[in-house]
């Protein structure tokens, strides 16, 4: 597709992410926090597709290639939110008295079970490629995976609906909620989770450099329009760049909507269907007062988190499109199989971690809850555990440039 071709199209989609907005905002009050939804979910698709931003990925270029960059954005988004958070905590709740948790913040049940479903989450990204907020990012791309993906991630969350009540009687009913700040603080608590982060920081630069090889510099370049554009529209953004950003829009849209997360959507969506087919209890122990990625049963087209990933995908097509980065093939058999079983995988994991690596994990460490740090470590492993199992079975690799 030829440039004008491209520029084309990307305003015929951006036009109707503004009718959209326009629609929204015509709905008055009602609309205020679907406008706001929408608006986010453009700029978090936008930042993700331009900076690579995809959990699972990172992790592999630096395990495998011993890359830190990628890594780096995860732990500057993380540090971000964590500041964010812990400024918007104290003003709505100024002391963090043991019998109060902060406003809808996504801090969950620690527990064998969660740590069971985050590994098994992690194995899902290392099968499918993708964690789901990068699958949702790549369906702007024309992956030949990602819509399988989500696919199997719907009926991934209808199995963990049906293992749901067993899961709980064995050991979320009695897990415990840690907040952080309950034992340290609000300052105690955030300078642990920077340092934590710092420290992880140290273990990516000194394991990527420790692999690296010396490179000429680059000389800088002349100050141009066309340079500018290039930069913007055409290069990958820095992962310094793309973590800060995620970590500002995770903190304003915990402001004014919720905490971030991609799943809510797709688990309701799952929870509906098998409720209407009888596929599911229609009591699920615990689950709707547990924080985490809420799943209702839906009685309302729109919901803000529909409206966020409708906007993620939308803004992810435009800046694609630009780019010349919406690359769409024919999917093969590997890539069906693929797609499918890892996204069984991240959706059982999600379901039943209560939410994926944006809602547990970048989420649930943002808030300064236990929660999100077990689901790193697992899901980590998971993962890693899953990349030589995969290696050579033409998993895809994320576009660099």
């Amino acid at each position: 597709m030829t440039l004008p071709a491209r520029l084309f199209a990307a305003a015929i989609v951006a036009a109707i992410l503004a009718l959209g907005y326009a629609g929204l905002q015509a709905m008055g009050v009602e609309g205020r926090a679907l406008t706001f939804a929408l608006v986010a979910g453009i700029a978090f698709g936008v930042v993700l597709q331009r900076s690579r931003f995809c959990f699972y990925c990172n992790l592999r270029d630096l395990v495998e290639k011993r890359q830190a960059m990628g890594v780096l954005a995860i732990l500057v988004a993380l540090a971000v939110g964590a500041i964010g958070y812990t400024s918007i905590f104290g003003a709505w709740l100024p002391t963090p008295a043991p019998e109060r948790l902060p406003p809808t913040a996504h801090i969950g049940p620690v527990s064998v079970v969660l740590a069971g479903a985050s590994f098994v989450f992690g194995l899902g990204m290392a099968i499918s490629g993708s964690c789901l907020s990068a699958h949702f990012y790549r369906l702007g791309e024309g992956s030949a995976v990602s819509p399988f993906a989500i696919i199997g991630a719907l009926a991934g969350f209808g199995v963990g609906f049906a293992t749901w009540n067993p899961l709980f009687n064995l050991a979320t009913s009695s897990a415990v909620v840690v907040w952080l700040p309950h034992y340290l603080g609000y300052t105690g608590s955030l300078l642990l989770t920077l340092a934590l982060l710092a420290g992880l920081a140290v273990l990516a630069l000194w394991y990527g450099r420790s692999g690296a090889t010396a490179t000429a510099p680059i000389a800088p370049q002349p100050l141009t329009l066309e340079g500018v554009a290039r930069t913007i529209f055409i290069n990958r953004w820095s992962g310094v760049a793309g973590g800060i950003l995620v970590g500002l829009i995770g903190t304003l849209y915990y402001f004014r909507v919720a905490p971030l997360g991609v799943t809510a959507e797709l688990g309701s969506v799952a929870r509906t269907a098998g409720v209407a087919l009888d596929l599911i209890p229609d009591r699920l122990y615990g689950l709707d007062v547990l924080r985490g990625c809420a799943t209702v049963v839906k009685d309302a087209l729109l919901s803000n988190n529909g409206v966020f990933v409708m906007g993620l995908v939308g803004g992810s097509f435009v800046t694609a499109l630009i780019a010349g980065q919406f690359t769409p093939r024919m999917p093969t058999w590997t890539d069906v199989a693929r797609g499918l079983g890892g996204g069984l995988l991240l959706g059982w994991g999600a379901m039943t971690a209560l939410g994926c690596t944006v809602g547990v994990l970048l989420s649930g460490i943002q808030a300064g809850a236990l929660s999100g740090w077990v689901f790193l470590v697992f899901c980590a492993a998971g993962a890693i555990a899953g990349m030589p199992l995969m290696r050579g079975i033409g998993q895809p690799r994320p576009v660099t440039a």
